[in-house]
């Protein structure tokens, strides 16, 4: 989905300051070629939130400022250690409604929780722009604010503080700041933001932190972070494929697919009705996002097989019809997934994942010591994909050879996110299986990939002679795919001669 929003990386630095304190002789920064005439503004800020304060949780600002120059929508993400997000969308008519793209950035945050004004901030601000040889390096800010607050327990307060924000300078600017600042007494603000000295002492629901597995500790440590990190993913994620941000499908659907795995791996450490729902759940949004994602990858695919043939070999509009279907396919695809995203089901999804971190229904083998009972749950994929491996070698049928390969594929896939959440437990020998299945899985995932094809040459195929096209080229392909597939299982196969043993233990 386009999105005409302004979009830039901020990196300030705030500081808190008495009325009385003078601004320190800015021109002797280090750079600093001069500064421009203080230039003042009046300012006022309508913050918005949800009545939990879910965005101020997450250290997300979202505002509709008037006055100075750049009265708008700015909505402020954080990047990095010390950096933030903005981005911007015009004032609009509507005081109070958001924009659909900046909101399309916080949903999977609010979900289906109302946005409303939290806080109205009125500043009077002075700018002192710092210039170098080259251009502006950053602008100092003098700030007197007043705050209120609204809703349950409003109040007012109000203080003065500095900010010095960088345009084209280098962070070595900040840092000479901060030294020169601390000289006369200046120290940073206790607030990153505003708004979070505004709201003061008022309780934040904060994400629960990750625990950290070690050999001798809880069992549960160990998949309880690893769903820590692909929740934290999809999240990312989440507002990335709301604006078609290239890869963010792939990686939304890996982390879903990560989470799915590693519960059935260690569901014996977990509640066994909670764990059952969870995979259920994720299993039908792996499934809204595959739909799109293996559109796309398809499509790439084909057009990277079409670009190989010698031109002579390439026979009426292969390309055109490619890009017609398949861009129809992602398209259609790609819309049921942002819709799903705006519904309920997906919002009790991350409701529910949330509180499986926040208060994980543990078993009693969940508190035994990981280095006793995690090496036996990875052993269990392995026997896993073993067992696959053996039906492959033992088909009577080759009609079913191709299910088969990829039942294999699933279960080395099992195993690689099973060894990568064991990674605290069992260092380089999970490290080492970890990678053994992820080769396994890609090389299998391209045998698979070439079945797919074949089924959408098949299709394209008949589409283009129904049109009165050549479909020599599609057949070709059809072919060439088929033996890529051979290629692909006879690869696995010596890969699978080499594959490590799934022992952890030292």
């Amino acid at each position: 989905m386009a999105t005409t929003s302004e979009n830039m990386i901020e990196i300030e630095q705030k500081y808190a300051v008495d009325e009385a304190t003078p601004l320190p002789l800015l021109h002797e920064l280090p750079g600093v070629d001069r500064v421009e005439q203080p230039v003042e503004h009046r300012l006022e800020a309508v913050y918005f939130d949800t009545q939990g304060l879910v965005l101020a949780a997450n250290r997300i600002t979202l505002r509709r400022r008037t006055g100075g120059d750049d009265a708008g929508w700015h909505l402020k993400l954080p990047e990095g250690s010390d950096g933030r997000r903005e981005i911007r969308e015009p004032l609009g008519e509507d005081p109070e409604l958001v924009p659909k793209p900046l909101l399309q950035w916080v949903r999977v945050y609010v979900r289906d929780e109302a946005l409303a004004p939290i806080a109205r901030l009125q500043t009077r601000r002075v700018v002192h722009r710092l210039r170098g040889t080259d251009g502006i390096l950053a602008d100092v800010s003098d700030d007197h604010v007043r705050a209120e607050t609204l809703g349950p327990g409003a109040g007012s307060t109000q203080w003065r503080e500095w900010e010095i924000e960088l345009v084209d300078g280098q962070r070595e600017l900040l840092e000479s700041a901060q030294a020169m600042f601390a000289e006369a007494g200046v120290r940073p603000a206790p607030h990153e933001s505003k708004l979070a000295h505004a709201l003061g002492d008022r309780p934040l629901e904060a994400e629960p932190e990750a625990p950290q597995p070690r050999r001798k500790g809880a069992a549960a440590d160990v998949v309880l972070a690893y769903l820590h990190q692909q929740v934290s993913q999809l999240k990312l994620q989440d507002p990335q494929v709301r604006h078609d941000v290239p890869d963010a499908l792939h990686q939304m659907r890996v982390a879903t697919r990560r989470m799915r795995s590693s519960l059935a791996t260690y569901r014996k450490l977990l509640d066994t009705n909670t764990v059952n729902q969870l995979r259920d759940e994720l299993k039908w949004l792996a499934g809204v996002l595959g739909a799109a994602r293996d559109a796309e990858v398809m499509h790439d695919r084909l057009r990277g097989l079409v670009s190989l043939e010698p031109a002579e070999l390439v026979m009426g509009p292969v390309e055109r019809r490619i890009d017609l279907e398949l861009e129809s396919d992602y398209n259609t695809a790609h819309a049921n997934v942002l819709e799903v995203l705006d519904q309920q089901r997906y919002f009790r999804l991350l409701d529910a994942l949330e509180s499986l971190l926040a208060e994980p229904p543990l078993t009693d083998l969940a508190s035994k010591p990981a280095h006793k009972v995690v090496p036996k749950l990875v052993k269990h994929d392995m026997k896993r994909l073993r067992k696959a491996v053996k039906a492959t070698e033992n088909l009577t049928d080759p009609g079913n050879e191709d299910p088969a390969l990829h039942e294999t594929r699933k279960c080395a896939k099992r195993l690689r996110y099973a060894a990568e959440a064991a990674e605290p437990v069992g260092g380089k020998r999970a490290a080492r299986l970890a990678e053994a299945a992820h080769t396994v899985q890609k090389v299998l995932g391209d045998h698979q990939d070439s079945v797919v094809d074949r089924g959408l040459l098949q299709r394209l195929g008949g589409n283009a002679f129904l049109a009165g096209e050549n479909g020599f080229t599609f057949g070709r392909l059809h072919g060439l795919e088929q033996a890529a597939a051979a290629r692909s299982e006879a690869k696995f196969r010596r890969k699978w001669d080499k594959f490590p043993s799934a022992s952890l233990k030292k």
